[in-house]
This record gives structure tokens, sequence and C-alpha cells, in this order.
């Protein structure tokens, strides 16, 4: 998912080394300081690129932050197969709390959420994030389909939002904490309302109509 960026040489190529030492940088320091204490300067010295270079390239702290987020994306995931759908989905939102709780793994996906607060660039580049992972894990419902567990018409995006919605609740707006039970119960209510038909895919203009 990562943006090759205009003027990028051959793959390994110095071009392509110094982008890949500039984004790691900002990726290193966004966890470490947050993206409101970031700056091109940091960035320049963290990563051994001169500031100048970092200025042409990516213009902002916002451009760099976007940049090293679409970076970061590419990193390769792929949802568990248990044979289960709910099994499936316990293990995918344990994943989730793991990522937003451990120590030394949470610092960096906390602080891109909160840099979408800031910069809309950032905010561009983490909905490209879970886009692409939305995409990847549409293969949890495409394979209860299959197993007759949930209607043809379920919407593999409204179950990932079902089952992890309440991690990202509690974590960034009731501040509560989360667990592994708190991932059992979010997949398990996931896959009730899916197996219930409430999260089927919508036809244009068929809403409630009130």
């Amino acid at each position: 998912m990562a943006t090759e960026l205009p003027g990028t040489s051959r793959p390994g190529g110095r071009t392509e080394r110094t982008r890949v030492a500039v984004l790691r940088a900002t990726l290193d320091l966004l966890a470490e300081v947050g993206f409101t204490e970031l700056t091109v300067e940091a960035v320049a010295e963290r990563s051994g690129v001169h500031k100048t270079t970092v200025y042409r390239r990516w213009e902002s702290r916002e451009g760099l932050v976007a940049a090293a987020l679409r970076f970061g994306a590419d990193e390769p995931w792929s949802p568990a197969d248990t044979g289960s759908l709910v099994a499936d989905l316990r293990q995918m939102a344990l994943e989730v709390v793991r990522a937003l709780t451990a120590p030394g793994q949470r610092e960096l996906p906390t602080a891109a959420v909160l840099a979408a607060f800031h910069s809309e660039q950032a905010a561009g580049a983490l909905r490209e994030f879970y886009q692409d992972r939305h995409a990847r894990a549409a293969v949890i419902v495409e394979r209860a389909v299959a197993r007759g567990e949930v209607p043809a018409n379920t919407d593999p995006d409204e179950v990932t939002r079902t089952v992890c919605g309440p991690v990202f609740y509690r974590l960034f707006v009731s501040r509560e904490p989360v667990s592994e039970e708190t991932a059992g119960v979010a997949a398990e209510a996931g896959a009730a309302a899916a197996r219930a038909g409430v999260l089927g895919r919508r036809l244009p203009g068929s809403g409630d109509g009130g």
C-alpha cells in the first residue's frame, strides 16, 4: 500500500534508501513524541537525511506523517482461518486489542489515530489504511457465507466495524480498559448480528424512510 513518491529510482537505489530512512524515522518519532511534537528537523536528524531534501520531497510535517502512515500500512497481514466465524472474529479482535495495548507496540497506532485529529492528510492516510484492512478482513465473511453461517448479503465492512468498534470506543472515547474478554464479547456480538442478518448490504436509497 506504500505510495511511491516522485523521483523514486530503482528499488534498492539511493533514492529509495533515502525514502525508507526518512519514513521509518517519521514513524519512530511519531510513536515516541506524537504528531504535535514531531518536526521535520527531528526527522532529518534521526534519518541522517538533510532537512532540505526532506522539505523538498514531503513539504511539511503533515506530508511526512501521511506518507509514513501509507508506508507503514504496507505491512503484510491476513486474518486467521479457524474454520469458524466467531473464532475468526475473536482472533481479529484480539489482534486489535494487543496492537493497541501492548507496551512497545501500542504507541504507533495510538499516535496515528491522534494525528488524524490534527491533520487532514494524516486522516486520509489512516482511512486508506483501514480500507485496506477491511478489504483483507472481508475473507472472514466470505468464508462464513460459503459455510452457510451467515446470509449471502452480509456486509464484511459492517461486520469488521461491529467487532472492532467497541475496542476503539473503550480506548479512545470512554477511556476504559480493554482485555481478551472485551475481544471475545465483541466477536460474539458481531457474529450474532451477522447471523441474524442485521449486517446485510444496503441498496442505494434503501434507508428506513420513516
